[in-house]
């Protein structure tokens, strides 16, 4: 099989997976537009009290919002996708036979996470935005390029999110038990990603390193883009800092793998 056609036939075969898991998903959506209320009814009060803040209007700030509650289980921002699986691979020595796959083990789980993250996209995404859209005022662009815009920086938000929980899944290499880097990764990505609020309401010293970090390119990046935020250069310049992100850390993954097929073979697993 061409190579290119095994890693789609990885990322069908993952999107049809997820497929199955009927009950789970609409538990997600229902789950999903219940804290996107919740959070709306928050914002609402809080732009109220605070016109302008972080640099929104109210309906961009609920804009927001929804964003961030299509993009939750896609971007996994709360955790979850693949890295537990390749974790608990790594624990049990299965990842042995992986290696001995005739694919690349990095774009091997690219593969297998693009499925995931495409049935995510649309089946915890629409919906709750749509609902979101129907009850609150969402500044939602009419332009069809800024909607390319924000689809190809939500692509690089994913590759993004993907390099960062594979540098995770790894670590089990090295650690006998990785749930407690599971933990302190997802709280990193919940508070630096913007899924609490925008990071652009963090003020001085602290809201400029917030917003150069990498998980900021998982959901602060692509919702201003949605919001027309960035535009002409600066449309550029912030999709650039999510390549940037996405390069950086897919090479580091790269070699952390080295480094850990190494370590397997020095073991003789």
């Amino acid at each position: 099989m061409h190579v290119s056609r095994l890693y789609l036939a990885v990322a069908g075969g993952s999107f049809r997976r997820h497929t199955t898991y009927r009950a789970a998903t609409a538990a997600g959506v229902f789950t999903n537009t219940v804290f996107g209320f919740i959070l709306s009814a928050t914002f609402i009060a809080l732009w109220t009290e605070r016109p302008g803040l972080g640099g929104y209007d109210q309906a961009q700030a609920l804009t927001f919002v929804w964003t961030g509650q299509a993009l939750l289980a896609a971007m996994a921002l709360l955790g979850g996708g693949f890295q537990e699986e390749l974790q608990e691979r790594i624990r049990s020595g299965d990842v042995v036979v992986d290696l001995y796959r005739p694919a690349d083990l990095q774009l091997w789980w690219l593969a297998a996470d693009a499925g995931r993250a495409a049935f995510q996209l649309l089946g915890r995404g629409v919906v709750p935005m749509a609902a979101g859209a129907l009850v609150f005022p969402l500044a939602l662009p009419a332009d069809p390029l800024v909607w390319a815009a924000f689809a190809l920086s939500v692509a690089l938000g994913l590759l993004v999110g993907f390099a960062v929980r594979y540098l995770v899944a790894l670590s089990a290499f090295w650690l006998l038990d990785g749930s407690g880097v599971n933990l302190i990764s997802g709280l990193l990505c919940v508070f630096f990603s913007g899924q609490l609020l925008p990071l652009t309401v963090f003020p001085g010293a602290f809201g400029e390193v917030v917003r150069v970090l990498p998980w900021a390119a998982m959901l602060q990046v692509p919702a201003d883009v949605l919001l027309g935020e960035h535009r002409g250069a600066g449309l550029a310049a912030a999709l650039a800092f999510q390549a940037f992100w996405a390069v950086l850390l897919l090479a580091a993954g790269r070699a952390v793998q080295s480094a850990a097929v190494r370590k397997v073979v020095v073991q003789g697993g």
